[in-house]
Parts: structure tokens; C-alpha cells; sequence
């Protein structure tokens, strides 16, 4: 649903699909570039990686439509001094890009740093292939298309482009913004291809930077939650467990909802999560779900998902991680995975909520089990795992490079960073065996006359689908969710008001995606666009508008109509 793109577009450029930055390259960057994310709401902790940035030197350059109050200045919730005083000032600079206008931006960018030949050559001719055709895609691009596509004067681009030319060590930061248009990729690789000119890979205070919001979702791709895992991790798998696994691909969220709509997958089992609601198209995903023979529900607390059942439907209600996990084999722990790559304990300390919970491993265990009995397929001693998570870190130490010593590492302070070849060695397991520069032609997401591109975003009272409060206190949004964010000029120009009740109509390819009852809110945000709440607006994204390349939802680019409300 999320970063599928960054995955995607970065394993073919650099050959891994993560970050190759680690929290000490911040304080040594000359430049930070922190695109399509608002860390203030959805990565609060990185903003004290940015403030400790700004105060070893660094630049630090918003891209959004929206200019958010995070970016302008910050107070570290721990340091009373900084409470009392004004805090300290994020983005140097920020750039209000139109909604899918970045890779316009981008490639600008690049075509900048072409002309003043600001280029590590060594490093482009050692490392790198495909610069020929890049730069001269590159320099064929128009400045009046950059200019009219990314919505940033001339001027501004130059400026930016000059700064990033001069600076000996960049790092770009990006999150859903980025990630969730049709051309998504190739906006990510857009930005791989210009930290490849200056070789910005694999040194200090440098990299790419995708900024993934659960805590171990990064860390659940490297263990092999994946619905295409390679033919090596299936036969490490096969030789550290005895488990014959399939082959067949298996399906992303997308292809799953359109697999459970036409009968083809007829069990549903969430770890946790409300896929309702944090899945595109909500209506065709609540039928699709509805259409299931058994849905199954490992959560913590209830959420709308429960209320959209297959013909059988369980919740399993489990422990949270910040709840104790005792064995009779001892207090147990998990490890998780950070955007940074490193692998770190979570150990919960709060009283379970009843002593009748069971654990996440304990439950996939007790499930894996019950089939094993059934169809012979391993001697895997289920029962021990479920009670000694030692042990399933055990297998994956014999499954997965990079694990090595896991039980000991793991319970150092401070966890321990997972090999990463493009930083720690510029080694790039790409099909070419060298960092690609990947070519693509210029595009983004237009809306025809009368019609608005429309951006969701979450509140500051919100962590994914689960909503604190009715306040959004950093955008001044009071008592209510159901608004849309709305350049002022727009307004005036239709003959509405703030206040106003507006009903909302999504398109895409002849269909039309309904949403009444919005409020008009006026905010700083680009001609043309505007912005609404996941997951409210979730029901105005189509489930077949896709990135090309991941298959991610498009949620940062649906074309809409409005229309006064009766």
C-alpha cells in the first residue's frame, strides 16, 4: 500500500530495496532534501535527527504542496530549555511543488547540476551505467516543461539546483508523497539518478532516505514477507526449516482485493492493521472482503475492519507490544527493523490487558501448528517457537545473510545495522552489477478544466488508520476531518466560501467515485490542488489506479470534481 515503489524503484537502481543512510549520516550531511513526508505528524522522532542536523551545519530543503508546521520550526518534547524558547528552525527553504509536480522538480534539478557539470566523474565511470542516455534525456528536457509541470519558477529551481551542485554530501528523504502516484518509480529512480551525478552513494552524510511509518514494516519485507520473494530466499528457507514453500507469486494488496472479489482467495487473516480502512477504494474492498468464505482478525483493539466479515468471521485479540510476554520459558521479546536498518528488541512492560492474551508468534504458531499436524509438511517444533522467540530468531539467523550472532546482537544497546552493500561497500546487486541510471520520460497526474488534483493526508491526532482526535492542531483544523484543504483564489473563482458543504466525485477511466459532505477550508496550497484526510477520502481512490512498476494505490493524485452540496 506504502513504499512498494521505493522497494521497487531502488532494488533495480542500487540493487537493495531500503535506505542507505544511518542516523550518524544526518549530522554529517551538507544538504538534506525532505520531499513528499511531514515528519512533524507521521515521523515525529526525525525531527530531532534534523534538528541535530541543522546544528552540525546542514541545509535542509522542504518539497511539499504544503508547507508543514513540523518543517518550520521544532521543540524537543524532552528538552525543557527548548520548551520555554522558540525552538529550533527546520527547512532553510521551502519549495510548494503542485501535487505530482516532484519529478518535474527533479529532473530540473538535474538538468541544473548537468550544466554546471557539478558531476563525480570517477565515481559515475566506476560505479555506474547508463549516465550516456541519462544525460542526454536530461538535457532534452524543456525548461517550460519543468516549469509548468512542477508549478516552481525558474528562478528557484536554479537556486536549488546550485545548492545541491555545491553540496559535498546529500541525503534525500521521501515518504508517501512520493510513493503513491502512477509514475512513482520512476519519480524515486529520478531522484537515485541525481545523487548518482554527484555520488552520493555510499559516503558519509549521504544516500537515499525512504521513510516508512510502522516501526518494523521495513523489517518484515527482510525476513520474507513479500508476495514475490526470490528463488533464494525460498531455497535458505527450504535448508534452514525443512518447509517446501511454493513458488507461485503470491499477491499485493491490490491483487489481493480483486482476488477475494472474484472468488479466487477465499480466507482473509490480518496481523493487525484495519484494511478497510487503509486500503483504496473502500466500498469494492468491504465487498471483496464480504465475499470471503473465513475472515480472521489478529488485532489489539477493534477497528471497522471487524465490522466487514467474511461468512465466518474471528477476532483474535493478542497482546501489544507494549505489554508484558511471558512464557513458561521466561519474558519473552520481539525484534523489529527501522527505516535506518537497524534491528533493535521491543520489550513491552505494562500489565496485559487479560491473562488470557496470547501472542502474535504465539497465535501464528498455534495456526502453523494445527495445518502441520494436517499436511506433514516440516518438523518445525511449533509449540518451543511460540514459547522461546530465541528460537525464531535462530532460524532466521540460518536463513537470512546479515543475521549472524542475532540473539546476541540483538540485545546490545542500541540494536545492531543490517549489511548494506551500496553503503558499506558502493557494491550494487543490480541485473548490470553497477548502480543504474534509469531513463524515463517526463510526466504527471493533470486534471481537466473544472476539475482539481487531490492529495490525502493524515491529521497530527492520527497514526495510520487509528484517529486520537478531531483536531489538527499544526493546520489549525478544529472538530472535524470531513474538510477540504482549498486554495483561497480557487474558491473565490467557483463562487464558494469557507464553510461551505461540497460533495466530492473521483475519475478515472469512465468511472466515478462518490464522497459527500466535505467542508471548504482555505489553505497555502497550490492552484488546482487540494487535500483531504485518509482515510475518510479513501472511498475516491479507484482500485485500479496504480503505480506503474509497484502497484501501489494512487492516493497522492485522484482526479476530482466538486460541487456544491444540496
Amino acid at each position: 500500500m506504502c513504499h512498494e515503489s521505493s522497494s521497487v524503484a531502488l532494488h533495480d537502481s542500487i540493487g537493495i530495496s531500503k535506505g542507505t543512510v544511518t542516523l550518524d549520516d544526518f549530522t554529517k550531511a551538507d544538504l538534506i532534501i525532505v520531499a513528499g513526508q511531514n515528519p512533524g505528524s507521521n515521523h515525529p522522532r526525525m525531527l530531532t535527527a534534523l534538528r541535530d542536523a541543522k546544528r552540525a551545519g546542514a541545509s535542509v530543503i522542504s518539497i511539499n504542496p504544503l508547507f508543514e508546521t513540523g518543517m518550520k520550526r521544532f521543540k524537543h518534547p524532552q528538552a525543557p530549555l527548548e520548551l520555554l524558547g522558540s525552538g529550533t528552525s527546520i527547512a532553510d527553504e521551502h519549495i510548494s511543488v503542485r501535487v505530482n509536480g516532484d519529478f518535474f522538480l527533479f529532473r530540473g534539478l538535474a538538468k541544473t547540476v548537468l550544466q554546471r557539470e557539478a558531476l563525480d566523474k570517477e565515481f559515475i565511470a566506476t560505479h555506474t551505467r547508463g549516465f550516456a542516455d541519462y544525460r542526454r534525456t536530461v538535457e532534452s528536457t524543456s525548461w517550460g516543461s519543468i516549469i509548468s509541470g512542477s508549478g516552481v519558477n525558474l528562478e528557484v529551481i536554479s537556486n536549488l539546483g546550485a545548492i545541491v551542485s555545491k553540496s559535498k554530501s546529500t541525503i534525500v528523504c521521501w515518504a508517501m508523497g512520493l510513493t503513491q502516484h502512477r509514475n512513482s518509480v520512476a519519480i524515486i529512480q529520478e531522484i537515485t539518478n541525481l545523487l548518482l551525478l554527484g555520488g552520493h552513494i555510499g559516503r558519509p552524510g549521504a544516500g537515499v532516505c525512504p521513510v516508512r511509518g510502522h516501526s518494523n514494516v521495513q523489517g518484515d519485507r527482510t525476513v520474507g514477507i513479500n508476495h514475490n520473494p526470490s528463488d533464494k530466499f525460498l531455497s535458505d528457507l527450504h535448508d534452514s526449516t525443512g518447509i517446501i514453500p511454493p513458488s507461485k507469486p503470491g499477491v499485493d494488496s491490490v491483487r489481493a482485493v480483486k482476488s477475494m472479489r472474484d472468488g479466487v482467495a477465499k480466507v482473509f487473516l490480518s496481523m493487525g492493521g484495519n484494511f478497510v480502512s487503509a486500503m483504496s477504494d473502500t466500498k469494492a474492498t468491504a465487498s471483496a472482503l464480504s465475499n470471503c468464505s473465513l475472515t480472521v482478525q489478529v488485532s489489539t483493539k477493534p477497528n471497522r475492519s471487524h465490522l466487514v466479515t467474511g461468512r465466518t468471521a474471528l477476532i483474535l485479540p493478542c497482546l501489544g507490544r507494549s505489554e508484558t510476554d511471558l512464557t513458561d520459558r521466561g519474558e519473552q521479546f520481539v525484534s523489529v527493523e527501522n527505516s535506518m536498518g537497524i534491528v533493535h528488541s521491543s520489550k513491552g512492560s505494562s500489565t496485559p490487558a487479560s491473562p488470557f492474551l496470547r501472542s502474535e508468534p504465539s497465535i501464528i504458531c498455534g495456526i502453523a501448528s494445527t495445518l502441520d499436524t494436517r499436511i506433514g509438511r516440516s518438523g518445525i517444533a511449533w509449540q518451543d517457537l511460540s514459547k522461546d522467540y530465541d528460537m525464531v530468531r535462530g532460524l532466521i539467523e540460518a536463513s537470512i545473510p546479515g543475521f549472524e550472532g542475532y540473539n546476541e546482537r540483538v540485545r546490545s544497546d542500541g540494536g545492531f545495522y543490517l549489511p548494506n552493500a551500496p553503503r558499506d561497500s558502493r557494491t550494487f546487486n543490480t541485473d548490470t552489477g553497477y548502480a543504474n541510471f534509469r531513463v524515463h520520460d517526463i510526466s504527471g497526474a493533470t486534471a481537466d478544466t473544472g476539475q482539481f488534483l487531490m492529495m490525502t493526508i493524515r491529521s497530527h491526532d492520527q497514526y495510520n488508520t487509528t484517529v486520537y482526535g478531531l483536531d489538527d492542531r499544526y493546520r489549525g483544523i478544529n472538530k472535524g476531518r470531513r474538510v477540504v484543504l482549498m486554495n483561497q483564489s480557487d474558491i473565490d473563482e467557483n463562487g464558494w466560501s469557507e464553510g461551505d458543504l461540497v460533495d466530492l466525485t473521483s475519475h478515472f477511466e469512465g468511472s466515478e467515485r462518490h464522497a459527500p459532505n466535505w467542508y471548504l477550508v482555505p489553505y497555502d496550497i497550490p492552484k488546482g490542488n487540494i487535500a483531504t484526510y485518509f482515510p475518510e477520502a479513501n472511498v475516491l481512490v479507484p482500485l485500479d489506479s496504480v503505480a506503474e512498476g509497484s502497484n501501489t494505490p494512487t492516493s497522492k493524485s485522484v482526479v476530482v470534481s466538486i460541487r456544491g452540496s444540496d
